[in-house]
């Protein structure tokens, strides 16, 4: 099952959990709500999974491929971990399956409030188009992950404020319908 809470104001080391004081847990209906999908898949069989193939078909979900981020595997490891952790949104929704280790996704509430999402081997999440979000590893510093996308893949980020872009206003009628 997915965990997620509201983080704390903490600017320390992004690797660690920063579980706000009081502890405020967010549950799936929460994520829901803001437009993020989760699915708990069996990362060991991944490449021949009738589930991730329905999802994958269902969703159009058509292109995918595998990356490791660590710094044995990753170049400019250092430089896109930064890039990674910068408050950013995208055009197209990003699609992660988390193959082996862990990391978070932060994302923000309705009212501009960090959740951090804890993301382990066999976790699946889609953020949509618009949501401003950031990834990082945790303390163990590894995970393997695989990306899809419908379609050809962008990679493309944009550093908040991105406020202009159509994904964005989306996204925000979208939260203004589930309010």
């Amino acid at each position: 099952m997915v965990q997620a809470w509201y983080m704390d104001k903490s600017a320390d080391d992004p690797r660690r959990p920063h579980r706000g004081e009081p502890a405020l847990p967010v549950g799936l209906e929460q994520l829901r709500g803001l437009g993020v999908l989760y699915w708990k898949l069996d990362a060991d069989k991944y490449e021949n999974d009738p589930e991730l193939e329905k999802i994958r078909k269902e969703r159009n979900y058509s292109w995918m491929d595998v990356i490791t981020i660590c710094k044995d595997k990753l170049p400019n490891y250092e430089e896109k971990i930064k890039m990674f952790y910068e408050e950013h949104l995208h055009l197209d929704d990003e699609i992660r399956y988390i193959l082996d280790g862990s990391g978070y996704f932060d994302v923000r509430d309705k009212e501009d409030r960090w959740i951090r999402i804890f993301m382990e081997k066999g976790d699946m999440i889609t953020l949509p188009a618009g949501i401003y979000h950031r990834f990082t590893l945790d303390e163990k510093n590894y995970v393997k992950a695989m990306r899809l996308f419908v379609g050809d893949p962008v990679w493309t980020a944009y550093n908040r404020p991105a406020d202009h872009f159509e994904a964005r206003g989306q996204y925000l009628e979208f939260l203004a319908q589930t309010a």
